[in-house]
């Protein structure tokens, strides 16, 4: 009787054409809400918030495996198109400070993933990875290659990545109080046809070859590896047009929205305080660092506060970059440096902590 009144009033009974239009119409909505209203990450967090949705109210349907797989092509092949020679250059002129303020944040975020894990506040190495303060959509991605919960990893980075961003717009207005907003890229931009095959078959090839040869995190990580040596060496500047992005954050979200239960999100409500808590005293310290900048390097508040901001690097360089008054590439240098290091030492960091803290599940 309860399982008849369950399906009565979910999604498990519908056909799956009924929930993919129900999950879509969501997606749409969600995303242009988000979108209006300036949060970031809106063409992600929308398709996970449609996914939740559709898995709250006990849908079945799913992702399947190889598009997962080839958006999280794209996705390496988009961090390979920021990798510049630009980039590359201020990384060579001030490496040391780069390097110090890197370890810097690593160390305070390593320690507060090690404090979660220890003290049971989130199962296993997910709260190493939730606590990474790389790109948020990696670190999910990549949390799940290597037996994480992607779902609370998911949590955790967003719900920082929204903080952050929240609290750097605030300074950066009290600092510029006239900050203007960048128009948004066009979804359908004039493509150069060439190029863009060229990047399809990076992303999708790598994603492949990746994933054949059982890389950790290959199909993320060989588009990425790949495409910055390409980009690097003037062969070719991935060009990903926005509309082929926004599918691919869309399967990205959809794959891990849809995984959530309501089960999970009973736990996820009762962690967060204490996540919550944590998120705020990781941005804390990451602010102790830009004061030390300022003082120590003689780097203005604004472009420090922001190079330090532990994650939500899009958000840190827009803002850097339309306020006038911040370097907005000693911001995207350092925010990537971090980001590609924590691509690497990420698993073998979370292995450390599991081990320290003792293997656990790492679901719920």
């Amino acid at each position: 009787m309860e399982a008849d009144a369950r399906t009565a009033g979910g999604l498990d009974g519908r056909s799956a054409p009924v929930q993919w239009v129900a999950l879509l119409a969501a997606t749409v909505g969600g995303a242009a809400l988000l979108r209006l209203l300036h949060v970031p990450a809106a063409l992600l967090l929308g398709p996970m918030a449609a996914g939740v949705a559709v898995a709250a109210w006990h849908g079945t349907i799913a992702v399947p495996r190889w598009l997962y797989l080839m958006a999280q092509g794209v996705l390496g092949g988009m961090i390979a198109s920021r990798f510049t020679p630009s980039i590359v250059g201020s990384m060579a002129h001030a490496w040391k400070l780069y390097l110090l303020v890197t370890l810097g944040v690593l160390g305070a975020s390593s320690a507060l993933g090690w404090t979660l894990a220890r003290w049971g506040i989130l199962p296993g190495t997910t709260a190493v990875w939730g606590s990474s303060p790389g790109a948020a959509t990696s670190m999910v991605v990549m949390a799940e290659e290597f037996g994480a919960d992607a779902r609370l990893v998911a949590f955790m980075q967003y719900l920082r990545v929204a903080l952050v961003a929240v609290i750097a717009s605030a300074v950066a207005h009290f600092v510029v109080p006239r900050t203007a907003m960048p128009t948004p890229a066009p979804f359908f931009a004039h493509l150069d046809g060439a190029r863009f095959a060229c990047t399809l078959a990076l992303v999708f090839g790598g994603a492949f070859i990746g994933h054949r040869l059982r890389v950790p995190a290959g199909a993320l990580l060989v588009p990425f590896i790949v495409g910055s040596a390409l980009n690097l060496g003037g062969w070719l500047t991935p060009e990903l047009p926005q509309w082929l992005l926004a599918g691919s954050y869309s399967l990205i979200g959809w794959t891990v929205g849809l995984r959530f239960t309501r089960k999970i999100l009973l736990y996820v409500a009762r962690a967060f305080p204490r996540v919550l808590a944590s998120i705020l005293v990781l941005i804390g310290a990451c602010g102790l660092m830009a004061v030390a900048l300022t003082y120590f390097a003689d780097i203005d508040p604004l472009t420090a506060y922001l190079a330090t901001s532990p994650g939500g690097a899009d958000s840190a360089a827009i803002i850097a970059a339309s306020s006038g008054k911040a370097d907005a590439l000693f911001v995207m240098t350092l925010q990537m440096i971090r980001a590609i290091t924590v691509l690497f030492i990420g698993p073998p960091l979370a292995r450390f902590v599991a081990r320290q803290v003792g293997e656990r599940r790492d679901s719920i």
